[in-house]
């Protein structure tokens, strides 16, 4: 990456925009496949950074909060006690604003209370006022936006009930999602003016699987490794929010949110992201460890 030209750093992370993998990129841009790596991961560390500066101060009428599931290294069930943190089931917790269609906060941790309220009041601080907030029924966020939002924030729930007669063997069948045969809504507190929905967020999550090939079901492009994975999901929210001009808006969330004037290119995210991404560490060549001994001292 250090003797990469621009042109081709555009070029690679153009590519894994578009959903295709670290080695599919490689070869369409004639790049080495550990260079789209380490390129990939800077530029994603620094959109992490580049977020943290746009989303703040920021006016939305309504919030509409998820989690997408995605897994590290292996599937849960294979995961050993002491990789329980950093492989397995990893959620993407996202929290959109509901008419700019803008990701304003996210998270990728588990699926459990304490990460649950570290996503809530990462967007409490990014957030101006008591918007109307809209959730699945996962228990932790009725605790942590109370926390968060405090008691007079205005929170429904919306819980959908799905069939459990959708039990077959054929492929078309067992990948398909099941039938909705019921939707329930409960207002938690507040008043969400009788509008609770989720609806936007959930069709965010087939934005983020559609748009990041390690959120492709049934593949073999998963994250192996944790950093790479949030690095990903920080490429994918900058240029959700400030390059891909959403159809309905016919702008870029970004623009419709106020953040930014227009949309932004690949050129200007990857420019952007660079300046300010943290230098990655170096590790001590193989080499240069096995050089070093230990030396006995004298007795004293």
């Amino acid at each position: 990456m250090n003797v990469l030209s621009r042109d081709k750093q555009i070029e690679v992370i153009a590519a894994l925009c578009e959903g295709v993998g670290i080695r599919t990129a490689a070869r369409l841009t004639g790049v080495n496949r550990g260079t789209v790596g380490n390129l990939a991961l800077r530029v994603g560390m620094g959109c992490m950074e580049l977020h943290d500066r746009l989303m703040v101060g920021i006016r939305t009428e309504r919030l509409e909060l998820d989690e997408a599931w995605s897994f590290v290294g292996k599937k849960q069930k294979n995961v050993q006690r002491h990789e329980i943190h950093a492989k397995g089931d990893q959620y993407i917790f996202i929290g959109m604003a509901g008419a700019q269609k803008a990701i304003i906060s996210w998270g990728v941790g588990k699926r459990n209370t304490e990460s649950t309220m570290d996503f809530l009041h990462d967007l409490r601080a990014r957030v101006i006022g008591q918007p109307e907030i809209s959730t699945d029924g996962f228990h932790p966020y009725r605790m942590a936006i109370r926390d968060a939002f405090g008691d007079s924030a205005s929170h429904g729930v919306i819980v959908k009930t799905y069939s459990v007669t959708h039990l077959v063997k054929e492929a078309q069948g067992r990948y398909s999602p099941a039938a909705v045969v019921a939707v329930d809504r409960e207002v938690v507190s507040g008043d969400p003016d009788q509008y609770v929905s989720t609806s936007y967020v959930e069709r965010q999550n087939l934005s983020l699987r559609m748009s990041s090939r390690r959120f492709t079901r049934l593949t073999n492009g998963f994250s192996k490794k944790l950093e790479n994975h949030i690095a990903a999901v920080a490429l994918y929210v900058c240029h959700y929010n400030l390059c891909r001009t959403h159809e309905a808006l016919r702008m870029t969330p970004a623009k419709a949110l106020g953040v930014t004037e227009k949309a932004w290119s690949i050129a200007q995210l990857v420019d952007a992201a660079l300046s300010v991404a943290p230098a990655l560490p170096t590790e001590t060549p193989p080499d240069r460890r096995r050089k070093f001994t230990v030396i006995e001292g004298g007795k004293t």
